[in-house]
């Protein structure tokens, strides 16, 4: 019997607006599960059930009322650690911040909450978001849904897994260099990136750095859109916002696959990727490219897009951790210490010139847009390593440069800004999910979740390329997850380019 929580997003909105599914029901049902699985994998940190139920029950009683709902009416969700949400604890994953319970919502999570959610919880990330994982100091690890020892990824990991294992409906996430791509390609769900200031901030630092992005995670695309319709808006506070329509996004009508050029590449012709993975990604194109118009390799010339994106990602970390390593430095990890250095290294130089080699990239991948409608390539060059892992260092026997190459894959397009979802489709050989990357043309962001639609719906009976789904009975029989931050990764080499 399919429990509530068990119900897609969609699904459960439109039964709570049809007068069929209580509100409080749902968050019955989601307060269960978490009970359940989230000692095996901790993907919610924190929660506030007792005002969460009483917020549930007011959304019952407008319900019966007759009252009009907005678009995630009565759907409970969970909230990235890293953003403020009243009433629950904003660590960002540090010891500085392990008691810093937040006061009010910062914009994205308050439109969400006007927009009828009922914030329930917060979810795991890394140290302040830095290094595609989910293990912290103030929580420790999040376990893979499909394997508990492996990682979900990040930095948006615990909303991934809380997706994936039905704890909640939907999840906010953010992406600097994949982090809302990558934990939504290792669980099995869907993570959108959009472009820059579809989904505004009003705590952007650098308010024109369009690296850093705001967005949905979703259990399909259709959910992913429900709750992108209430973060996108236009916000004067952020320098990228643009005056834009949220309720665009509701209704992601499928497209015509027939008709679309596809470009397809395994690597963008500069990435490590690991022959499982490049394996995996041939055997998908090959069932999917019969979809389409055409389906042609691209070999765009991203140049020196892993330097570039080096020293845009070091120096961010300047603005973003000067006063914790200034007051705080004790108390933050080596890996935090070591990006902020990396960044104290560069010249002005160097950032002159990785802005350029940025937007010449940038004008490189938009004309690959002349030829084609969509860009498929895989989300990421590996499986799901251990979480004791703090990075992966080295592909195919071959030790990488730096411990963030391992996602080199999702941040090609971070550095373009086009819009960039990761699709689940089916197994890699370790049993754990592949994602399929699709990025669209720049600022078509409607357009780009609507041909993720059409690909969904169209590979749902393939056993093969379907959504896979975590085996929720086994997982509520693992053991806890250990609450330690636990790691063997060898100490991080901080190994900066040297110039241009």
């Amino acid at each position: 019997m399919t429990e509530p929580c068990d119900l897609s997003a969609v699904e459960a909105r439109r039964l709570i607006g049809a007068k069929k599914l209580s509100p409080v029901e749902l968050l019955k049902s989601c307060k269960a599960r978490i009970d359940a699985v989230n000692h095996a994998v901790k993907a919610v940190t924190d929660t506030i059930w007792p005002r969460a139920f009483k917020e549930a029950k007011a959304a019952e009683q407008a319900v019966v009322a007759g009252d009009d709902l907005p678009v995630l009416h009565g759907l409970p969700l969970g909230v990235k650690d890293l953003d403020d949400a009243a009433g629950l604890i904003n660590s960002f994953g540090s010891p500085i911040f392990a008691k810093n319970r937040s006061k009010q919502d910062d914009a994205m999570v308050a439109r969400c909450r006007a927009a009828g959610a009922i914030v329930v919880a917060k979810t795991n990330v890394p140290e302040f978001g830095a290094g595609a994982n989910s293990n912290n100091p103030v929580y420790g690890p999040s376990g893979n849904p499909f394997d508990p020892e492996r990682t979900p990824g990040g930095s948006s990991g615990g909303s991934a897994v809380a997706l994936a294992t039905n704890m909640l409906p939907i999840c906010t996430g953010s992406d600097g260099g994949g982090s809302l791509r990558i934990p939504a390609a290792f669980c099995g769900v869907v993570g959108f990136r959009p472009s820059p200031g579809l989904v505004p901030t009003d705590k952007r630092g650098q308010g024109w750095n369009m690296i850093p992005t705001h967005g949905p995670m979703g259990r399909t695309v259709a959910d992913t859109c429900l709750l992108l319709s209430a973060q996108a808006a236009f916000d004067a506070r952020d320098p990228l916002s643009r005056p834009i329509e949220g309720q665009m996004f509701l209704d992601p009508a499928p497209i015509d696959l027939s008709q679309l050029r596809v470009g397809y590449t395994l690597d963008w012709g500069t990435c490590p990727v690991d022959t499982r993975i490049a394996t995996t990604f041939r055997r998908r194109m090959s069932k999917l490219k019969s979809l389409f118009r055409s389906c042609e390799h691209i070999d765009p010339d991203m140049g020196r897009a892993h330097e570039a994106f080096g020293v845009l990602r070091a120096t961010g970390m300047l603005n973003a951790q000067r006063a914790n390593y200034a007051r705080h430095k004790k108390l933050l990890g080596p890996n935090m210490i070591a990006n902020y250095e990396e960044g104290l290294r560069y010249s002005a130089d160097d950032v002159s010139w990785a802005q350029a080699e940025q937007t010449r990239i940038y004008r490189t991948v938009q004309s690959v847009f002349e030829e084609c409608d969509l860009i498929l390539s895989p989300t990421l060059a590996i499986p799901p390593f251990k979480w004791s892992q703090l990075y992966m260092n080295e592909i195919n026997g071959k030790r990488l440069p730096t411990y963030y190459r391992w996602f080199s894959l999702t941040y090609m397009i971070s550095l373009t800004g086009n819009p960039s979802l990761s699709l689940p489709m089916g197994l890699e050989p370790t049993g754990t999910p592949f994602g399929m990357m699709i990025t669209g043309p720049a600022a078509a962001d409607l357009f780009t979740l609507r041909a993720a639609h059409a690909i969904e719906q169209a590979v749902a009976d393939d056993a093969d390329l379907r959504r896979p789904l975590p085996d929720l009975k086994k997982l509520a029989r693992v053991p806890r997850i250990t609450d330690e931050y636990k790691v063997t990764t060898p100490p991080l080499a901080s190994d900066p380019w040297r110039g241009i």
